[in-house]
């Protein structure tokens, strides 16, 4: 990322992360991570073993935490000193869970339990 790039994703991330998501520069990133995972769920594809259309692109470490990072595909893990992705394609639902947005088998009771 350019300097200006970085100034540009740290403004977003403190005031409009929606200014951010629309940018030009984004969409470019974002469709090659897509293509580079050829559309399909990193997720689903490592953990159930199946294949499921990818229609978001993840940030391992969140846009709001380290904007400095919005834009890299890659990023050196300081606990491993590893070279890991850092934008990964996911499904819809996939990202729900991964940021907690979906509880996985929680199913809202029909009715308030009652023994009266």
């Amino acid at each position: 990322m350019t300097k200006a790039e970085k100034i540009f994703a740290v403004r977003c991330a403190r005031e409009n992360p929606h200014e951010f998501y629309t940018w030009s520069r984004w969409l470019k990133v974002r469709a090659e991570v897509l293509a580079f995972d050829k559309y399909e769920c990193q997720r689903c594809k490592e953990k159930r073993h199946k294949y499921t259309k990818a229609t978001t692109v993840h940030h391992v470490n969140h846009f709001k935490e380290r904007p400095d990072l919005a834009l890299e595909m890659w990023y050196r893990n300081p606990a491993t000193h590893k070279q890991e992705r850092n934008l990964v394609s996911l499904c819809h639902d996939c990202h729900e869970e991964v940021h907690g947005y979906r509880k996985k088998g929680f199913v809202e009771p029909l009715t308030e339990e009652r023994w009266d």
